[in-house]
């Protein structure tokens, strides 16, 4: 008699949970990260396009010079048709005078880019995706937002996760004046932006990301 030996099939769980440290750096809780926000299909062509897109929308197109019609000035014949012996000329506005319009200048052109809202929030998604399972995401306590703002105490923070030097970028909740950003913003490498700002542009550049714990919250919304 043959027996046959089914192997059953383990799911693999991925890691989900982020720890939450002190503004000393030391680590206070564990807790349990949205599976819908940090646990999606890696999709690299939407986030190419999702980068390009953000990087074009920051092109201004505001460039603009005025023709002989948009400049101000006297439109009256300057001088005679005829017996002066220079070439005929009907206005000063004319681009071949100092002042005038200029022929064939560069006008104003819209350069954005529209990203459909879906394809945006997976993209977002899948960023965040691929940071956690680098293991460069962090998280705050929402205690240091009422730190005293001394610089030294967030650089001691960035010491004991060994992230000093690094290009870091810590996402709040809002964008607001508190002690945080105030012991932040003499450091170099060091960037913040609130959770509704955030793009994948920004999470791909930066080395490591520091969320303040509530600003997780936020993503609770955005899973709908």
């Amino acid at each position: 008699m043959v027996t046959t030996k089914i192997a059953k099939k383990t799911e693999k769980k991925s890691n989900l949970s982020l720890p939450i440290y002190s503004i000393e750096g030391k680590e206070q809780k564990t807790i349990e990260l949205p599976k819908e926000v940090f646990d999606v299909a890696e999709n690299k062509s939407l986030l190419t396009q999702a980068i390009r897109v953000y990087l074009v929308n920051q092109r201004q197109g505001n460039v603009k010079i005025k023709t002989r019609s948009e400049v101000i000035g006297s439109t009256k014949k300057i001088y005679r048709q005829k017996g002066t012996g220079k070439a005929r000329h009907g206005a000063i506005k004319a681009p071949i005078f100092v002042g005038g319009g200029v022929a064939h200048g560069p006008k104003q052109k819209d350069y954005t880019l529209k990203f459909n809202k879906k394809e945006k929030k997976i993209a977002l998604f899948g960023a965040l995706t691929i940071k956690l399972k680098e293991k460069k995401i962090f998280g705050l306590e929402e205690k240091a937002l009422t730190m005293k703002p001394k610089t030294k105490v967030v650089v001691n923070f960035l010491n004991e996760l060994k992230l000093k030097g690094k290009n870091n970028l810590m996402i709040m909740r809002k964008m607001e004046k508190n002690n945080l950003v105030l012991a932040m913003r003499n450091i170099s490498n060091m960037s913040f932006v609130d959770v509704s700002s955030l793009n994948p542009y920004m999470i791909l550049k930066s080395s490591s990301l520091i969320f303040v714990e509530n600003a997780l919250e936020v993503f609770k919304s955005k899973i709908k």
